[in-house]
């Protein structure tokens, strides 16, 4: 019997990069993954001798932009399980170029979709990564948020995201595809992008620690509150969300059990350090128009469809994202301060 074959956008990113390292270390599955020409591998800079190697880890240049692309990396992967994981991820970023976000998020998984459905020969698991952005600004009686929330969108990302969960589900009723979409949380750890808040402050806080920066931690809004989980929990729900009794047309909340205000967060982080006279300082161009600022999931559904739970405490993963920047900059690199 052949190997199982898997498909991953977005393999470059954050969670591509975790999920690479589960199903090498958990599976004996073909991974292949997709990414731009331009794309950094730093995420993957681990796994470019497996790469260069072929061994089990393949990359496949491709563009959710560019529907022919697509097709060419469906024809040489010919996947058994698909996890979309690329996109637009940044919500700031989409409030200066919302019309790039909505095509790559909302278009580029329609036309991802639709180039899966044109293969006769295979019938893969679908995973829609959508996000916990598309409940948005959530009224307090309404938590913890369940799958059936309405949607109120803060970001043109998450307006994007409520696209991308859509489309999932309705490629899924109306075309019988196996596909899947998640909400996933509030998730981070190691390789988080610093433009996101705890990794730009855990990279703040490692330049202050080097001597590169002044003690002061420039942050955004701090009273918005999370949940928060880790990226190799998560990956590990992905895994077993299209590999425990798969349901077509499903959609589930994923997240943590760990709630705290962005605040209580960079505490933790602070009180890591070495340096003990750290301040925090507001700066406006972190603050967003709008913020989703109550992110509390329930994510029942999902535990008991599948048995999965998370199990790296919080501690674990902010101490391990820290240490994650010392590492990048004991390396001798240069960063912008954002």
């Amino acid at each position: 019997m052949s190997k199982k074959r898997a498909l991953i956008t977005g393999i470059t990113g954050m969670v591509g990069s975790h999920l690479v390292d589960y199903l090498l270390e958990n599976t004996d599955w073909e991974v292949y993954g997709m990414c731009r020409w331009r794309s950094p591998f730093d995420n993957v800079q681990h796994l470019l001798p497996r790469i260069n190697q072929r061994d089990r880890v393949h990359i496949l240049y491709g563009d959710l932009n560019d529907y022919l692309s697509l097709h060419e990396v469906i024809e040489k992967s010919k996947p058994d399980y698909v996890f979309h994981l690329a996109a637009q991820s940044f919500p700031k970023t989409s409030f200066d170029a919302p019309i790039d976000t909505f095509n790559v998020n909302i278009l580029g998984t329609a036309r991802l979709l639709e180039a899966l459905r044109k293969f006769n020969d295979i019938d893969p698991v679908i995973h829609v990564c959508a996000s916990s952005e598309v409940f948005g600004r959530v009224p307090k009686e309404k938590l913890p948020i369940d799958e059936e929330c309405s949607f109120h969108p803060a970001s043109p990302y998450a307006i994007s995201k409520i696209g991308t969960d859509l489309i999932g589900r309705y490629h899924a009723e109306a075309y019988g595809q196996k596909v899947m979409t998640t909400r996933m949380f509030t998730h981070t750890g190691p390789r988080r992008g610093d433009v996101f808040a705890e990794s730009t402050f855990a990279k703040q806080i490692a330049m202050i620690e080097a001597g590169m920066i002044p003690p002061i931690v420039k942050t955004g809004n701090l009273d918005s509150l999370r949940t928060w989980a880790d990226v190799r929990d998560a990956v590990r729900a992905y895994y077993m969300l299209v590999t425990v009794n798969p349901i077509a047309g499903e959609y589930y909340n994923i997240g943590g059990t760990y709630t705290c205000s962005v605040r209580d967060m960079l505490n933790t982080l602070v009180s890591m350090s070495s340096v003990k006279d750290i301040k925090i300082e507001t700066d406006p161009e972190r603050i967003r128009p709008i913020d989703a600022d109550l992110q509390v999931p329930n994510t029942s559904k999902f535990k008991n469809h599948t048995g999965w739970a998370p199990e790296i405490p919080f501690e674990t993963t902010m101490e391990d994202l820290l240490n994650y920047w010392r590492d990048r900059i004991k390396m001798g690199q240069n960063f912008l301060t954002r």
